[in-house]
Order: structure tokens, then sequence, then C-alpha cells
């Protein structure tokens, strides 16, 4: 029986913790065939990933069965190559899409408008953005589910949710100028993140507090990697729930407001760290 000319790496055993490309062991001077090929299609789908179309028919539907409204929007980016070469473009709307939102606000003319503490006027407690950013999949397969998950929670404590605007070639910006058309007290940017070689379906949520264009990141909470291999939905969602309620309370966001939520009760806390673990299973190169 001819010996394997692999050698394979002695943290191996790490690799069960994480999709991260560590421990792919060597032939030779190289990587095992194997290995190269997973990083040929985790590269092409990284790029698919990038340039790949939202279904947005298909997404209103499913957030019409959410029973949430959703008005289409577009960025200043026409297409997807303007999208990648101008960001400045994905960061705000286009002007038939700020005639739209201003159209639906004067529609709401008759929703009382209240005025907050601080002298910001709002009709709605919290707004939903959707972009399609750098991951066209991760919008598909992880912004309705999320949604699904803390909806109930705001609508149990009678929170006041505007219309969800789907932006097509959107970066996380243009949710300022959404915010402040539909005036909202907060929004929340559900987008796909820049895919990696082992994450091509990632998404991103950004909540700013007193939305309006030109505001910096400093201003924002991110919440990133969601998806089943990374922060699942529902965690992300009791995440995003308690940074709500404290943004809305102490009428903060960004780097004034801190993540000091109690771990959730869905997380895997036996596990301890696994860098200290008293073991390891090492395969033998035969295995």
């Amino acid at each position: 029986m001819s010996r394997s000319v692999v050698k394979l790496d002695p943290w191996i055993g790490l690799r069960r913790h994480t999709d991260a490309r560590i421990a792919l062991g060597r032939a030779g001077q190289s990587l095992p065939t194997a290995a190269h090929l997973e990083f040929q299609l985790a590269h092409a789908q990284a790029r698919d990933a990038v340039h790949a179309r939202v279904d947005w028919t298909r997404l209103e539907e499913e957030m019409s069965a959410l029973a949430v409204p959703s008005v289409r929007l577009h960025s200043e980016a026409s297409d997807r190559i303007t999208y990648l070469q101008r960001p400045d473009f994905g960061r705000r709307l286009d002007e038939s899409s700020r005639q739209a939102l201003q159209d639906l606000s004067s529609g709401l003319a008759a929703r009382p408008i209240e005025y907050a503490g601080d002298g910001q006027r709002v009709r709605f407690d919290v707004g939903f953005v959707l972009a399609d950013g750098l991951s066209a999949c991760a919008i598909q397969r992880q912004a309705v589910p999320t949604l699904a998950a803390i909806l109930p929670a705001l609508r149990a404590s009678g929170w006041r949710v505007a219309p969800t605007a789907l932006v097509e070639q959107g970066r996380v910006a243009v949710g300022d100028e959404v915010g402040a058309l539909l005036e909202v007290a907060i929004t929340v940017v559900l987008i796909g993140e820049r895919p990696g070689l082992s994450s091509p379906d990632s998404l991103g949520i950004y909540l700013t507090h007193d939305p309006r264009v030109g505001m910096s990141d400093a201003a924002r909470n991110c919440i990133s990697n969601v998806r089943p291999a990374g922060l699942a939905p529902a965690l992300a969602a009791d995440k995003l729930l308690y940074l709500l309620r404290e943004s809305r309370h102490r009428r903060i966001s960004g780097v004034a407001l801190k993540d000091e939520a109690s771990p959730s009760i869905g997380t895997d806390s036996h596990c301890g760290n696994f860098l200290i673990a008293e073991s390891l299973p090492v395969l033998s190169e035969s295995e």
C-alpha cells in the first residue's frame, strides 16, 4: 500500500472549531490538491456573491408574508460596475427614490408626530433598510429570518415600525437618508457584507440613532457575520433587540453605546475556550 504524500498539520484538530483555512497540511512545498481546489471554489463563490443580483420580487413577497409593508428604492449607482467603482454613489438615493420616499412621508401626514426630549422629530421608532451591499446571497438568505425573529418582540413592546426600504445597489450610509426622510428615531440597515473565502453569505446589521445624511461610521453599532455558520439570525436578533432598547432609552448609538448584554441562553457556553482545552484530537496520516 502506497504511503500518502500529504503531510498533515499538527494543528489539524482545531479545524473542527472554525471554517477558517488553517492546518491545511502540505504536499512537498505546496498545498495538497484537495485544499487548493477548495480554495478555488471558495474564491469563485465569493466573486459570485459580489456580482449576483438580489431577487427583489421574491424578497417583497417574503416581507409581505411577515405583514411588513415595503418600498423599492435605488441608490445613485445605476449599475453594479458603478456601485463597485463609486462607493459614494451607493450611499445616496437616486432622485426618483428620494421623491418616492417624500411622497410616502406626505401620505403619512395624518400620523402623530412626536418630539423627543432632544428635539428629534420622529414618526416611527425604528425603520429597517435592506441593501444588497457586497453579497446578494446574504440578503436573500439571512435578512427575512432575522426580521422574523425580531419583529414580534418589537410589536409586542409597542414599537412603531416604518415601512421597510429595499435599496438596490445600496451601502450602509444610504440608511441615513432613508431614516431622515421617513423621520425614524433609529435606522437598522441589513446589508450583505464583503464575502470572505469561507463566508460568502454573511449579513451585517448597522444601527444608527437619529439618522441624517453625512453621519460617520462612529455613530453606528454593528453586528456582523450573521449566518447559520456564524452568528445565527435568531441570536443576532437578540443582540439587536438589546441595542435597540438601549439606544431608544439613552438616545445614543455608535461608540457611545456598548453591547453589555449577557450572553444569550442559546449560545453553547459549556464548551469553554477550545484554545486551553486539555486535549485536542489529532488525526494520524492514515486517517
